[in-house]
């Protein structure tokens, strides 16, 4: 037994697997899948929240460096994406650099991630779509737009997104990508019109002083500030390029398309960022960008009053992309898990007329309609921020471990300067899970320990290595 958990599996670059799913994912298609799931609430909030609360207009540096943090671990996705292959992202690359049980425990990991992840935005998208029905002077009756715990029956339209995203995945990769691009060109357009408005309407002034709270500082509440506090917090908006790695069975030419789309939307959306968060505080007093929307607030303020509904448009699209790109990237995950052995078989089955994996699509959708309709999630989503920076430490040292007991393994695309960044990928984001509360550490622990008892009491009998002699 003590040997058997830490058997790995050998390299399958180009995964030759014969998955059933489809190959017809483009470079461009795997990018917009990255930006999709990156661009969300935090461009048109967290922006502003950081520099009312931790950062001043130095929260463009807090960009920078939770990007630099990103950029390391993006860089080592990359590479093992390229060269390990499989659909099961940080799942699969433990598996072959670090044996099974740590391949499942991530995998059981990101499997918290990303469900929690989509429950927890289809709350806020629910909130924007609900503020967009009351606009037009059809609001939802109150009960139909909380949880039972808040005092309502259900929070109807969060189940009700959930299901519809249920429905396009399971229709096929290809449509599920092409409502992405067109909903990330809404977003994008959004973004755009705000950066026109707001370039002819900066005062310099608003830039001083550009570090109020210096890099680090506790405040007397004992709570952080600064721009190292900031980038803490900013981290959170830049989750989710991991999930091009699990399009990696669908992508028509995958070692040389899914680095491309990871770099790049990351990229992309870094520069993005830094202009956005650049303008708003230079148009607007940091203090009094802490407010639910303060694009919109800052629109507002200069007179265009029909900011409100250009930003709800824009939040709404890209919430629902977020949704979209972390959906089908759980759904690819347990795909990958079943057929590995580690969970049941009955997850592995992918449908012959839609080549997609319905089953998984579907249970994982009804679970999770059902948690984000009747449960509050609030603290909880904290544990998609651990989880996330626990599976980007584990790439980064995927890359070190693979480049000494694997030096000969076709690599198409490499990590620059290793083991420097790797390293610094590593150190970076352990620093930043270093400011997550102890009972977010203890809740994660608590899932942690419940996937042990599944690993033993199911897996590692069940196990594909299992049955074959390596």
């Amino acid at each position: 037994m003590s040997l058997q958990i830490f058997r790995s599996k050998h390299v399958t670059s180009d995964d030759d697997t014969g998955s059933g799913l489809k190959r017809c994912l483009s470079k461009w298609d795997l990018a917009f899948l990255g930006i999709g799931a990156i661009i969300g609430t935090g461009i048109f909030v967290l922006t502003g929240v950081a520099a009312a609360t931790q950062s001043g207009p130095a929260v463009i540096l807090s960009f920078v460096v939770a990007g630099l943090a990103c950029a390391f671990a993006a860089l080592s996705y990359a590479e093992l994406s390229a060269s390990v292959g499989g659909c099961g992202s940080a799942y699969g690359y433990s598996y072959v650099a670090f044996g099974e049980i740590f391949a499942f425990m991530i995998g059981w990991d990101l499997l918290l991630e990303y469900s929690l992840a989509v429950a927890t935005v289809a709350n806020g998208w629910s909130g924007y779509f609900n503020n967009a029905l009351t606009a037009i002077g059809i609001p939802l009756p109150e009960m139909l737009t909380k949880a039972p715990k808040l005092g309502g029956l259900i929070n109807l339209p969060a189940s009700a997104i959930i299901l519809i995203l249920m429905l396009l995945l399971i229709m096929g990769v290809k449509h599920s990508a092409k409502v992405n691009n067109a909903m990330v060109f809404v977003k994008l357009l959004t973004i755009t019109v705000f950066i026109a408005v707001a370039v002819f309407n900066v005062h310099p002034e608003n830039w001083h002083p550009f570090m109020p709270y210096g890099w680090f500082q506790t405040l007397p509440d004992g709570k952080t500030a600064g721009v190292l506090a900031g980038a803490s917090l900013v981290f959170f908006a830049y989750v989710g390029f991991d999930a091009v790695s699990t399009a990696a069975e669908e992508a028509s030419n995958p070692q040389r398309d899914l680095p491309f789309g990871i770099v790049t939307s990351l990229g992309f959306c870094t520069v993005i960022y830094i202009l956005v968060s650049g303008l708003l505080t230079g148009v607007v007093n940091y203090t009094d960008l802490n407010v639910s929307s303060p694009v919109a607030h800052a629109l507002n303020l200069l007179g265009y009053n029909w900011a409100s509904a250009l930003i709800s448009t824009g939040v709404i699209a890209g919430l629902t992309t977020v949704m979209l790109v972390l959906y089908y990237g759980l759904t690819r995950i347990i795909f990958a898990m079943s057929r590995d052995g580690l969970l049941s078989p009955f997850f592995g089955e992918v449908n012959p007329k839609t080549q997609t994996p319905v089953r998984v699509i579907v249970l994982s959708g009804i679970i999770m309609a059902i948690a984000a309709g009747f449960i509050p999630l609030g603290d909880l989503a904290e544990l998609v921020n651990i989880g996330t920076l626990a599976a980007f430490v584990l790439v980064c040292l995927g890359v070190l471990v693979l480049r000494i007991t694997k030096p000969d393994m076709k690599r198409p695309f490499r990590s620059p300067f290793s083991p420097l960044f790797p390293v610094l990928g590593m150190l970076s984001c352990t620093a930043l899970m270093a400011f997550l509360p102890a009972l977010t550490w203890l809740r994660f622990v608590i899932w942690l320990v419940i996937g042990l008892i599944v690993y033993f009491s199911y897996s590692v009998q069940h196990s594909e290595l299992a049955k074959k002699d390596w």
